[in-house]
């Protein structure tokens, strides 16, 4: 990552690795434009402790997010496994965090999406990608889904959708991702890089 160049935060929660193996493709589709950057970042675990407390930088994966990270970004890509149809705990209670962002329209016109991953076919993946949506909208952000010109949506038999990449991980979430997935999760992360560089010009550096 070059300090100076202008980046896509993807910020995630991963449970089993599916979700984390997904922002890696989507990091991968950002880094395939010049002149822009991925940061990869997670966030810690909803405990129903009160008392227990995450270490400051995880054992493995991405470190987690501060607000800066998102203050900063010029693009935001959000991915959450499923949670009855919802995104889960975790990276809600991230977002229920930014409304000092939210009061001073810091990401007002800056293009987002989402991603997801869930362990069944019908489990949610359409309106867990639609409850991701809802945050970055009152923000103020411009939401980047997956055209239909990614031919490969008309014909995976796995993840997969208009409202953003998704992954079928399987009951027990052992399922890799396939090649349908890794090629939507790619172009997905290539298309928020390309409206995140495309934005920054038109404003003049967001």
């Amino acid at each position: 990552m070059t300090a100076d160049l202008p980046y896509v935060l993807i910020l995630y929660y991963s449970r089993y690795g599916a979700t984390r193996a997904m922002a890696e493709q989507v990091a991968a589709g950002v880094e395939s434009l010049s002149g822009i950057d991925a940061r990869l970042r997670t966030v810690p675990a909803v405990s129903p402790t009160c008392e227990a407390v995450a270490p400051e930088i995880p054992a493995e994966g991405a470190i987690y997010a501060s607000l800066d990270d998102l203050r900063h970004c010029s693009g935001l890509a959000l991915g959450s496994p499923t949670r009855f149809g919802n995104m889960a705990a975790p990276l809600k209670h991230f977002l229920d965090g930014t409304s000092e962002l939210w009061m001073n329209g810091s990401l007002v016109d800056r293009p987002a999406t989402a991603f997801t991953s869930t362990a069944s076919l019908h489990g949610g993946q359409e309106s867990t990608l639609l409850s991701m949506l809802m945050p970055l909208l009152h923000h103020g952000m411009v939401y980047a889904g997956l055209p239909y010109s990614e031919t490969t949506l008309f014909t995976t038999q796995s993840g997969g959708t208009p409202y953003g990449a998704s992954h079928l991980a399987g009951s027990r979430s052992d399922r890799p991702l396939d090649d349908d997935e890794r090629q939507l999760a790619f172009a997905q992360g290539r298309r928020v890089a390309r409206l995140a560089l495309a934005l920054k010009t038109l404003h003049g550096g967001l």
